[in-house]
């Protein structure tokens, strides 16, 4: 393995949060590193830098121009020892040690069991955008989009770009609550005119959700409930998804307090372990403005630059003030624990169903007799599902932290660091 390389700060994801930690603390005149395991930065949000995008755009070539080392399609696989990481890289395995340490891992969605949601062409909002981002033709096809939160808006006018048929929205929140965020609109006006840009149409229901997916071999329609009335809808493809689940993991692998699902952090972004930071979607689910302000008041206060640092706090105030209005619109109603039957899959790498899982008190004793949450998604997928339906939180976090080739364990030098 090589030897270990220093820098002042590396940078844990290169989503905005991430890009604009990087930034800010390379231009300080920091050794900065930043590692992502996707081919490019972006992220989630700004995947592939969107045209028409004004302010990617603007973030993309600042980037560009930043003193960043990149080590891209590179994942986190341990921390052998303070101040340092281990990943497994297109070059093998290689050890970055830092001063100071920014984790801007962002989110994914969450997915909600139900009957028949383990049937192809059943996939996540942002999943199937992603998919069709990557070379997935969705001209023609019929895409019902369904779940909660303001991605579905985005996801649905994105696919409607691109030749897709989106006959509905089903909102699962009520209408009151939607109402009520959008009067807070206002008050942030490039939320507005996004809110303008994805205005939905007249067949945007609330109060709606999906209760069962069927078809033979694949999906063909989703059965869809609404104000105590249930119908079929025709479709190729549903995509579906109740929101977003920071990424936490690497956060508990190095000791880092969370507090209600999210990584704690103080006023300059720094968590429970000193210098080491936290930005973006872990932090709060808030969306790019949040992602860009904290990212940027964590890159200059990790580089002792806290006077600029504070003259962003009032931008983070707002972006905060909007997150919380956000996650109260969008709530999971208490009707949706009720949608997966016994025998639906909870855990769908080890097919655990739902009735199984009933029979222990937590997580925990739930993994070792059913081995729920040890298949390649390692939780990511039910555990979140588990916390919802059962109210089981799963805090157990052990290397490494993504399935990695047997040789990155042994750090290719014959050394097992498993």
């Amino acid at each position: 393995m090589a030897a270990s390389t220093r820098y002042d700060v590396v940078v844990i994801g290169a989503g905005p949060a991430g890009m604009a930690a990087a930034c800010t603390a390379a231009e300080s005149g920091a050794a900065v590193a930043l590692v992502d395991f996707n081919p490019a930065p972006g992220g989630q949000i700004w995947r592939g830098s969107p045209p028409g995008d004004a302010l990617a755009a603007r973030w993309f070539d600042r980037f560009r121009g930043a003193p960043v080392e990149r080590f891209f399609e590179t994942q986190v696989i341990d921390r052998p020892s303070a101040g340092v990481i281990l990943c497994d890289s297109p070059n093998g395995v290689c050890e970055l040690s830092f001063s100071a340490l920014i984790l801007a891992t962002g989110a994914r969605e969450r997915f909600l069991p139900f009957p028949g949601w383990t049937l192809p062409n059943v996939l996540g909002a942002g999943g199937l955008q992603a998919l069709a981002k990557g070379g997935l033709s969705v001209a023609g096809k019929r895409v019902v989009v369904a779940g909660s939160g303001p991605l579905l808006l985005a996801v649905a006018a994105w696919l409607r770009r691109h030749g897709a048929d989106v006959p509905l929205i089903a909102e699962q929140a009520p209408l009151r609550r939607i109402f009520r965020f959008a009067a807070l609109l206002p008050r942030h006006p490039s939320k507005l005119s996004q809110a303008w840009s994805l205005r939905p149409g007249r067949r945007y229901f609330t109060n709606c959700w999906p209760v069962r997916a069927a078809g033979e071999g694949k999906l063909e329609s989703v059965t869809l409930r609404r104000e105590g009335a249930a119908w079929s809808e025709p479709c190729d493809y549903l995509a579906c998804g109740f929101g977003l689940v920071p990424n936490v993991e690497l956060a508990l692998l190095l000791g880092c307090r969370t507090a209600r699902g999210f990584v704690a952090v103080d006023e300059w972004q720094q968590t429970s372990q000193e210098q080491v930071y936290c930005a973006g979607e872990p932090v709060a689910i808030g969306g790019v403005d949040l992602a860009l302000t904290t990212g940027e008041i964590a890159g200059l206060a990790a580089t002792g630059r806290r006077d600029q640092a504070r003259r962003r706090f009032p931008a983070r105030s707002r972006a905060l003030r909007f997150a919380a209005a956000l996650e109260r619109a969008f709530a999971l109603r208490d009707e949706l624990k009720l949608l997966p039957e016994p025998a639906t899959l909870v855990c769908r790498c080890e097919d655990v169903p739902l009735s199984r899982l009933r029979e222990f008190a937590g997580w925990r004793p739930a993994k070792l007799h059913t081995r729920c949450g040890m298949g390649p998604c390692q939780g990511r997928v039910c555990g979140p599902a588990a916390e919802f339906l059962l109210g089981w939180s799963n805090h157990s976090v052990r290397p490494p932290l993504f399935p990695v080739p047997a040789g990155a364990l042994r750090g290719g030098d014959g050394q097992d660091r498993s």
